[in-house]
């Protein structure tokens, strides 16, 4: 999932970028209105974590445009101090959720995911190709209903080529959508990758899931044109 966080405290943003990405998020960080605003209109987000004082006066302004830009976007606000009837507001205005500085990031973190499970008619919480399960939520991998132990990049590309499922999808894209590097980016990375990944979903069972397409990249493919869904 990829999550739009806007922080003006500098340390404060590198420690919720290095958090969630910990936890198999992608992060786009933003420290101003300006940038905000243009990612919620240019991007595609599953969430977004805003400081109520980035836009210092204009912040509720800044609530509205966001809101304006990605309609079902489930929206998280940090404040220092606010009061009931700001709280109010800000919830009024479009805000799923409001957490008060300082705050644990574990509280922070759960209050993402149950944003997330209420935003569930639009999301895809839950990708399923035949017996292999992966929860966007949970950030949980199974098979057969057996759990599997994934890195963070590892759960990042099966999710990708969950979401591709029946699709070739090049090095190149996987490049772009998992490692976030330019497309003309030259390296071996994905190919390591999948075989890691290969080892830990397919290598215990009789039917393939993660195919290669010779000389393009790869295809995550179900037995039959009904074996994937996602719910």
């Amino acid at each position: 999932m990829r999550i739009l966080v806007a922080e003006s405290d500098l340390s404060l943003s590198i420690f919720l970028d290095w958090e969630f990405r910990a936890e198999n998020y992608a992060v786009d960080l933003a420290s101003d209105a300006i940038e905000v605003t243009f990612l919620a209109r240019d991007r595609h987000y599953d969430a977004a974590i805003l400081d109520l004082r980035l836009g210092h006066h204009d912040s509720l302004k800044l609530l509205r445009s966001v809101r304006a830009a990605q309609e079902q976007l489930p929206i998280l606000v940090l404040a220092s101090r606010c009061s009931a009837e700001d709280r109010v507001q800000v919830l009024d205005l479009g805000a799923d959720d409001l957490v008060l500085k300082p705050f644990a990031f574990a509280e922070l973190s759960a209050r993402v995911r149950a944003i997330l499970r209420r935003g569930g008619h639009y999301l895809e919480t839950m990708l399923r190709v035949e017996d292999l399960e992966l929860s966007r939520i949970e950030h949980s991998v199974k098979r057969a209903g057996k759990k599997i132990k994934l890195t963070p990049k590892e759960y990042a590309l099966l999710e990708y080529l969950m979401r591709n499922t029946g699709h070739r999808v090049t090095r190149m894209e996987i490049i772009q959508h998992v490692w976030d590097l330019p497309a003309a980016t030259m390296t071996n990375v994905v190919d390591v990758y999948i075989t890691c990944l290969r080892k830990k979903v397919d290598a215990s069972y009789e039917h393939k899931l993660i195919h290669t397409v010779r000389g393009v990249g790869y295809r995550l493919e179900a037995r039959s044109p009904g074996g994937g869904s996602a719910a």
